[in-house]
Order: C-alpha cells, then sequence, then structure tokens
C-alpha cells in the first residue's frame, strides 16, 4: 500500500495506518509522519531547550521513534509518545547541559554587571518568557509549555509524561504562579 498525502483525513492516511506501513518497511510513510508531527515537536522542544541545539533534538526524536515503531503497541495516539520522546530528549539534554551550566551562569553574571541595566521596553517578549521558563523546574516548565504554549490537552500531558492528571494540574498551577511572579518581578504589567 502506497502512502497518500497525511493533509487527506481519510482513515488510510490514520498515523496507526502510517505506523503500519513504516514497519512494514515504506520509509515515505514514515516522511509524511515527519511532515506531520515535526513542527509541533520543534515548538516543544524550542521552549524546553536551547536554541542552538534545536535542529540536532528534532532529529534525535525523530531518529528514537523510527527505531522504536516497531515497538510502538498503538494503545495511545502517536502524538502522545512521540510527545513523551520529545519530553525524553529535552530532560537528556537539560542534564546534559547542567554540568557546563553553572560556569556559564557565573560568566553570564559577571558580564551582566559590567552593562548597563537593559531596558525592558526594549526586551522582545520572547526573551522574557524564555529566561522566566528557565527558572522553573523541568517539571513545571514542560506542563506549562506543553499546555499553555503547545496548546496539549491535560489529559495528554498526563499521558505524555505518565503521571496522573490531578499532578499536571497542580504542576500547571503552581509553574504559572512562579512565572506570574517571574513578570512581576521583570516588570511586566497583567493585562
Amino acid at each position: 500500500m502506497q502512502a497518500r498525502d497525511p493533509s487527506t483525513n481519510d482513515s488510510e492516511c490514520s498515523d496507526n495506518a502510517l505506523i503500519r506501513q513504516c514497519v512494514a518497511g515504506n520509509a515515505d510513510s514514515f516522511r509524511w509522519l515527519y511532515q506531520r508531527y515535526h513542527q509541533k515537536v520543534r515548538a516543544l522542544l524550542y521552549q524546553l531547550c536551547d536554541a542552538a541545539t534545536l535542529d540536532d533534538l528534532v532529529q534525535e526524536v525523530f531518529l528514537r521513534a523510527w527505531k522504536g515503531l516497531p515497538k510502538f503497541r498503538q494503545s495511545s495516539q502517536f502524538s502522545t509518545w512521540l510527545y513523551r520522546i520529545a519530553c525524553n530528549v529535552a530532560s537528556d539534554q537539560r542534564q546534559l547541559l547542567a554540568k557546563g551550566r553553572s560556569r556559564f551562569d557565573s560568566l553570564k553574571q559577571q558580564s551582566a554587571a559590567q552593562q548597563d541595566a537593559p531596558d525592558l521596553m526594549h526586551l522582545h517578549y520572547q526573551d522574557i518568557v524564555q529566561r522566566g521558563l528557565q527558572q522553573l523546574s523541568f517539571e513545571h516548565c514542560t506542563i506549562l509549555v506543553m499546555h499553555d504554549l503547545e496548546d496539549i490537552a491535560q489529559k495528554e500531558i498526563a499521558e505524555v509524561l505518565e503521571i496522573p492528571l490531578g499532578t499536571v494540574k497542580s504542576r500547571l498551577f503552581h509553574a504559572r504562579a512562579a512565572m506570574r511572579q517571574f513578570l512581576h518581578r521583570e516588570g511586566v504589567q497583567q493585562l
């Protein structure tokens, strides 16, 4: 069976049909899955990781997905499984960077002390959000990004992270509170 354009909504192009075709050896089917999900995976990783390594991390997610497809149980959605892989890749990357981060942070503080205070009117909103996300724990950052920035439902987040729905709600509440405090400290007015 030949893979069809994933933009069509018929059942032949469902994720499960494409996965079955991939496992049967049809590499074009995986290309359709990649095209369908690569922007979402990229957006998630952009919020969770360093932008300088983004392309490598996206490739790592899809490489792991390709290798793991024969073991994919299809009892959950492909997107849930793929987001889980992306979260694992992000977690691995953050752990790797944490080792070198303390040295970088001390250099960054020295550099900031030597410069004039930044004018908040000229700071880009996205930069402020990124700095706020960096202040959060990985668990809180992941849930806030997935829910508020990537618009993933709380139930799906619970499946992706393999935690109870109540934990997702609690972490989301605390992450939002911490982000509000950070934005307040940065002088950002609430609308």
